[in-house]
């Protein structure tokens, strides 16, 4: 979408600025409402911990966290990439510039290890990370390896978190992207945590990616019934 309306840097900080704008507004139009009941406090006793959403789900996502906390999200260094940033540089997130991918030379292409790398280290400093869990360009909600093996090297763990309004338009778009609406209902939903021990064998991590995986599609289900709606 943005490769059609350029790359020129003024018109990606308009856009990014509007995109946080209408988030907003969005955000405090709806009703919403947080489950399960006390999830703050539970997780507050955890933090930091990696947020996992999914691509297409997670333009809400910043408004799921109490402003207290600190946190940094991984963003793509693509157009579309920037655009995010700045948008969640207004809501106060520190950014990561990098992204996975499916194969070593798009992960070297996409700063895939140097934001592994920084990311470890954010979150040794205290700061939790948010990161989409599928990989770019697809498969859609198909967890990666990448987000189990941070949670495996920093001994953090990992936190489904999805989030849905009653009232959206849904793309046709690789990540099945939600675009959410104002003046209805919206639902924040938090799944279980998930511990990946770090003396974890590369052959035992399909294990852990599956839990991920699943832990976000029941989130994302739970998001969707709060709001009286089902999924896709």
């Amino acid at each position: 979408m943005i490769k059609r309306l350029g790359r020129h840097p003024w018109v990606l900080a308009g856009i990014g600025s509007a995109l946080a704008g209408y988030l907003k507004l969005v955000y405090h139009t709806n009703r919403f409402v947080v489950k399960p009941d006390g999830v703050h406090d539970e997780t507050e006793k955890q933090l930091p911990v990696i947020v996992a959403m999914w691509h297409g789900q997670h333009f809400m996502v910043p408004f799921a966290k109490p402003r207290e906390w600190p946190a940094k999200v991984m963003i793509s260094r693509s157009a579309d990439g920037e655009v995010n940033a700045i948008a969640a540089s207004k809501f106060g997130l520190g950014l990561i510039r990098a992204s996975g991918g499916k194969n070593a030379r798009q992960i070297r292409k996409r700063g895939g290890m140097r934001g592994f790398i920084e990311a470890v280290k954010a979150l040794r400093d205290g700061y939790s990370i948010a990161m989409t869990a599928d990989v770019p360009k697809g498969p859609a909600r198909k967890a990666g390896e990448g987000i189990v093996q941070l949670a495996k090297h920093s001994g953090r763990p990992i936190l489904p978190v999805a989030v849905a309004t009653s009232r959206s338009i849904e793309l046709n778009s690789w990540d099945k992207a939600s675009v959410n609406l104002p003046f209805g209902r919206g639902s924040i939903a938090v799944g279980d945590l998930i511990w990946v021990p770090a003396d974890t064998e590369d052959e035992a991590l399909e294990s852990f990616r599956q839990q991920v995986e699943d832990g976000l599609n029941a989130a994302t289900r739970h998001a969707y019934e709060l709001v009286g709606r089902s999924d896709g």
